[in-house]
């Protein structure tokens, strides 16, 4: 196969590396005391940075001078906006504007800005592996063919758009190992797909009907079921069916009804989306591989992947997790906080975090937290900005910066008593210039230091959630079903207690000896290994909680067994009564919400007042901010609070009897 648009070839590329290896940083995550950590130079270092769309040295310095030196940017092989749906334009010049040349010109610039501004800078480079208009016309038949018969970029089945970009990739860090800014580059975070985040694009329905599509899933069925046509015709109940005339089962949604499918009755559907995600995951993982290699395995690698908890279609190809968490060259995942963007909601990451760092990789939220200081992109950039795009009330601050610190103090108190990191995306660039605000994320940063000391045992959640994420596959309303079970993550915020959360597949493995209650959630039947599982959780006095396709079944001994039919969700109150019953310590009695663990200790709440707070054990409590000791050694103190507010307090037991 003729490569003809990348400039670099391999060997050449593997001896500009081998060169200049010894000049870029290793950075790594490492397991410090069974938990993911980040060591950049072999200095362990905050996972906390700071990234914009549209970077400014004026913004970068405000980061610089709060402590914070890692930071993100983005770079494009294509040259069209990040949200295919929506319209918007580019946010840089394409590193591949046409065949036969690359262009790396937005990339010095990204890098001269924030060098301009901090010398100590660290740079994680987001690279979107979307192509550019003129391959989709080069290479038709390897990209995404639309029902209407348009094109809609590359197919992500296509073998030939990972060579290509592969190749770019590899050769995009082999220029970047033997620049003037290698001693400054810590990473790698691949990317692609609708708004960057490994989504399949499509606008109204799902469509991809490319030859490559088509070819890469008959290749997938084969090795599914070990290369037998005989496993094949008997799990699709089809005897006419073969690995040469296979064809994908239509998953546009273009017909849905809001019922759960039986996956007996309908195998085929089940295989396409389990393609259609490991796909992804597989795509994910290949880019990962490229950059370990190409550097030498000096740099970090990171994407956007496994937002089960919260992207209930099955459509957007986020079904996977389990699979990527067992590539050893990736590092860190990332999501968005979920979108019920309000005061009072627990901003949770939209995948299993637990499951996450529990095989070894870093989690770094997207904090992408909108300020009383938030300008919409049409105002800072309207020759990219489509009428009425990006204006929705999710992309609107409130409307004071006491709420806006608020809301940032409450995403640090998640972050800190959970042990992950996060980035502080400044999308349009302004949001956080207020002492106020960068105060909240110089003080996040500095407070790391205690926070991931060892684990506090007395503060693990007694509470664990384990999540199927396979369960929107079954759902025949593309979400509907399944975001009737899934939307307890909002209840689950507000009971006053902390919860682990899990994807299935680590049930085996699970570290459950401090759990009181485990909830199966989403299980549509359970394995005999389960089963037997839950029997044991039983009879050692654990509750067990298991909601079905049909509702839910509340198991509280061996012999006690409840079954509400009909109850996918519930309340806060309701799910603190059944903790309470079942033991689990109560940090607070109302629907505020509490975050706890690793010896912090934050409460967001809307209404305010005077808040008591029960302790597992007895413990000092202190103001982290201001260093005023509140509780000497008490297992319970109350706390007035403002309204609309976040208070963080430090935890800590030093043998007080």
């Amino acid at each position: 196969m003729k490569k003809s648009f990348f400039i670099l070839p391999a060997v050449v590329s593997m001896f500009f590396c081998t060169a200049v290896l010894f000049s870029v940083p290793h950075a790594e995550v490492r397991m410090i005391e069974g938990h993911p950590a980040l060591f950049i130079k072999g200095n362990a270092v905050p996972p906390f940075a700071y990234m914009s769309y549209f970077g400014e040295t004026r913004h970068y310095r405000e980061i610089a001078a709060a402590g914070i030196h890692l930071y993100c940017f983005p770079a494009y092989l294509g040259d069209r906006g990040i949200n295919s749906a929506s319209g918007i334009g580019p946010f840089r010049p394409p590193i591949m504007p046409e065949e036969n040349r690359l262009d790396y010109s937005s990339i010095r610039e990204d890098f001269r800005k924030i060098l301009e501004a901090d010398p100590r800078a660290m740079v994680i480079i987001r690279v979107h592996l979307d192509v550019p208009g003129w391959w989709d016309m080069k290479y038709p038949g390897e990209s995404s063919l639309q029902a209407d018969g348009t094109l809609e970029r590359q197919s992500f089945s296509s073998p030939i758009w990972r060579e290509h970009a592969g190749e770019n990739l590899r050769s995009l860090v082999s220029w970047l190992l033997s620049s003037s800014y290698a001693e400054h580059l810590a990473g790698i975070h691949v990317a692609a797909g609708f708004t960057e985040e490994w989504f399949y694009h499509f606008s109204e329905t799902f469509a991809d009907r490319s030859p490559a599509r088509r070819n890469a899933f008959r290749k997938w069925l084969k090795e599914e079921y070990r290369y037998d046509p005989s496993l094949l015709r008997k799990a699709w109940g089809d005897e006419r069916v073969t690995f040469e005339n296979a064809e994908t089962a239509d998953i546009s949604g273009s017909v849905r009804n809001p019922v759960w499918r039986d996956p007996s009755r309908e195998p085929e559907v089940m295989d396409a989306f389990r393609f259609h995600a490991r796909t992804m995951a597989d795509n994910i993982a290949f880019f990962c591989g490229i950059v370990k290699q190409s550097s030498g395995g000096r740099l970090l690698t990171g994407a956007f992947y496994g937002y089960h908890f919260y992207v209930t279609d099955s459509r957007r190809g986020h079904g996977a997790l389990a699979r990527l968490l067992e590539c050893p060259d990736l590092d860190y995942l990332s999501s968005p906080n979920v979108y019920k963007r309000e005061m009072g909601e627990d901003w949770a990451p939209m995948a299993a975090v637990q499951s996450v760092l529990l095989h070894g990789k870093l989690w770094m939220a997207e904090n992408d937290t909108r300020t009383s200081l938030t300008t919409l992109l049409k105002d800072s950039r309207p020759e990219i900005c489509p009428p009425g795009q990006y204006e929705s009330a999710v992309w609107l601050g409130p409307p004071a910066l006491e709420s806006s610190a608020a809301l940032l103090w409450a995403n640090s108190a998640r972050m800190l008593s959970y042990g992950y990191g996060g980035w502080w995306f400044d999308m349009w660039g302004g949001w956080f210039s207020d002492p106020m605000l960068l105060g909240v994320l110089e003080t996040t940063n500095s407070l790391y230091g205690t926070a991931s000391a060892p684990l506090v045992e007395e503060m693990s959640p007694h509470v664990c959630v384990l999540a199927d994420e396979e369960l929107h596959f079954l759902d025949a309303g593309f979400g509907a079903m399944t975001e009737k079970t899934l939307k307890n993550r909002y209840s689950l915020g507000k009971t006053g207690a902390p919860y682990d959360l899990y994807l299935r597949d680590d049930l085996e493995i699970l570290p459950s000896s401090s759990y009181r209650v485990i909830w199966l959630m989403g299980f549509p039947t359970l394995t005999s290994g389960e089963s037997a599982r839950m029997r044991g959780w039983l009879e050692s006095g654990k509750m067990v909680v298991w909601t079905d396709l049909k509702g839910t079944h509340i198991h509280r001994s061996p012999e006690k067994h409840a079954f509400h039919p009909g109850r996918f969700s519930w309340s806060a109150g309701e799910l603190r009564s059944l903790w309470r019953e079942a033991g689990v310590h109560l940090y607070l009695e109302t629907d505020d919400i509490c975050y706890a663990g690793r010896g912090w200790l934050g409460i967001h709440t809307v209404s305010g007042g005077k808040k008591g707070i029960s302790l597992p054990f007895r413990a000092r409590i202190t103001d982290p901010l201001t260093g005023a000791v509140i509780a000497e050694s008490d297992e319970f103190f109350e706390i007035s609070i403002k309204p609309r507010s976040t208070r963080l307090f430090k935890v800590d037991f030093p043998g007080l009897e």
